[in-house]
C-alpha cells in the first residue's frame, strides 16, 4: 500500500477517537475509590457518569454544525484539547459536585469529535466503509487498554492519577494532529448557526424513509452495545460462574474482537453492500447472545462462553456498515450536521439499553436480560431481510 495523506488523516482521527474514549473509560474502574474519597453512594457517581454519556450523545449534532461552520480540523482539535483539560480538572475536583460538573464537561468535549471526524474521513476515501471501520476501532482499542491501566495506576498512585491518564493520552494526540493535519475549509462558513438549528429542516431529514430506516437499525445496535458494555462482565461472573478476573479477561477479549472486526465489516460493506455486512453482524448477534444465555443456564463451562463472547464482539461491529449507510444517503453538504443529528438521536435512545437490561435482570434474571439482546438483534436482522426480500429500497 502506498502511504497517502489520507492514511495519515485516518490514523490521527482514530488516535483522537481513542484519546477521547480513554478519558471516559478510565473513570469506571476507579468508582469504588472515588465513592470512598468523596464519601458518597455508587448512585451518585453513577449519575455523574450518566450525565457524561448523555452530554456525549447530545454533542454529536452541534459538532457537525460547528464542523460545517469552522472546518473539521478546528473542531477535532477542540474536542481533543477539551478532553485533556476536562480530565485534568476532573482529577483535581475538590468536591463531588465539582466532579459531577466536570464529568459532563468531559462528555460534551469528547462528543465533539466523532461525527466531524467521520465526515472528514468520507472526503479522504472512496471506500468509506473500511475507513469508518478503522476509525470506529479506536473506541474498542481504548476499551481494551484503558480500564486495566486505570485500575493499576489508581491502585498504586490513587484515583486522581488514574483519571489524569485521560490528559496524558490526549495531549500528545493533540500535538500530532495539529502538526500533521492540514487546515480544512468549512462547508458553510457564512450561514448563521441559528439557521442550522431550525427544527423544520431537521425533521425533514429525519423523516426521509432511508434515514429513518437506518436510524432504527443504528438504535437497535446502540441499545445492545450500551447494555453489553455495562453488563457483560457481570453476566459472565454471576450467570456464567466465572471468576472476576476471568470475566474481566473475556470482557477485554470482547473489545479486542469488536475493534479488530470493524475494518473487516466495513470492507465487506464496500465490497458487497451495506445491508449484507449489517445482516452478518445482526445474525451473529442472535447466535452470540443466544449462546450466552444457553451456556449460562446450563453451566456449560468456559468454552461455550468464550465462543459466545467472540460472536458478540463480531456482532457489535455493526457500526461500520450502518454508519456508512448513513453517509450513502446524505449529500456531501448534509453529512456534517446530518450525521451528527442522526447520531445524537440513536445514541440518546440507545443509551436506555443499560437501564432496561439492568432493570430486567433485577426483575426476571440475567437469562431474560440477555435474551432480550438476542431478540433485539433478531429484530434488526428481520428488518434488514424485509427491506431486501420485499424490495422496499430503503
Amino acid at each position: 500500500m502506498n502511504w497517502r495523506y489520507a492514511h495519515t488523516a485516518l490514523v490521527l482521527c482514530t488516535l483522537a477517537f481513542t484519546a477521547t474514549m480513554v478519558a471516559r473509560l478510565v473513570i469506571s474502574p476507579l468508582v469504588p475509590a472515588i465513592t470512598d474519597a468523596f464519601e458518597v453512594r455508587n448512585a451518585t457517581v453513577g449519575l455523574a457518569l450518566s450525565g457524561m454519556w448523555l452530554a456525549y450523545a447530545l454533542a454529536q449534532f452541534p459538532s457537525g454544525v460547528l464542523g460545517d461552520r469552522y472546518g473539521e480540523r478546528a473542531v477535532i482539535l477542540t474536542a481533543v484539547g477539551a478532553t485533556a483539560v476536562a480530565s485534568l480538572l476532573l482529577a483535581a475536583s475538590p468536591t463531588i459536585g465539582v466532579f459531577m460538573i466536570f464529568t459532563v464537561v468531559l462528555g460534551a468535549g469528547a462528543g465533539l469529535h466523532y461525527s466531524v471526524a467521520t465526515t472528514y474521513l468520507t472526503k479522504q476515501f472512496d471506500d468509506i466503509g473500511r475507513a469508518i471501520g478503522v476509525h470506529v476501532a479506536g473506541g474498542p482499542i481504548a476499551g481494551l487498554a484503558a480500564p486495566p491501566a486505570a485500575a493499576l495506576v489508581g491502585a498504586r498512585y490513587g484515583w486522581r492519577t488514574g483519571v489524569a491518564l485521560g490528559t496524558l493520552v490526549a495531549l500528545p494526540v493533540f500535538v500530532l494532529f495539529a502538526w500533521r493535519i492540514r487546515p480544512t475549509e468549512p462547508v458553510r462558513p457564512d450561514q448563521p448557526l441559528r439557521e442550522r438549528f431550525a427544527t423544520g429542516p431537521l425533521v425533514d431529514l429525519l423523516s426521509r424513509p432511508s434515514i429513518r430506516y437506518t436510524t432504527v437499525l443504528a438504535t437497535l445496535g446502540a441499545f445492545t452495545w450500551q447494555a453489553t458494555a455495562s453488563f457483560l462482565p457481570t453476566f459472565l461472573e454471576v450467570q456464567g460462574g466465572l471468576s472476576t478476573a476471568l470475566s474481566a479477561l473475556l470482557f477485554s477479549l470482547y473489545f479486542l474482537v469488536h475493534g479488530g472486526t470493524q475494518p473487516v465489516t466495513g470492507a465487506l460493506s464496500d465490497r458487497f453492500d451495506r445491508d449484507t455486512a449489517a445482516m452478518l453482524t445482526m445474525g451473529t448477534g442472535v447466535l452470540g447472545y443466544g449462546l450466552l444465555v444457553l451456556a449460562g443456564r446450563s453451566d456449560a463451562g468456559l468454552v461455550p462462553l468464550l465462543v459466545a463472547v467472540l460472536l458478540v464482539g463480531l456482532a457489535m461491529s455493526w457500526g461500520a456498515p450502518v454508519q456508512s449507510r448513513f453517509m450513502d444517503h446524505l449529500s456531501e453538504a448534509e453529512r456534517g450536521a446530518g450525521f451528527g443529528l442522526v447520531r445524537t438521536v440513536y445514541m440518546v435512545i440507545g443509551a436506555s439499553g443499560s437501564v432496561v437490561v439492568g432493570a430486567l435482570a433485577d426483575v426476571a434474571g440475567w437469562d431474560a436480560a440477555f435474551g432480550l439482546l438476542a431478540l433485539v438483534m433478531a429484530v434488526g436482522m428481520t428488518t434488514l431481510l424485509a427491506n431486501r426480500l420485499l424490495a422496499f429500497d430503503l
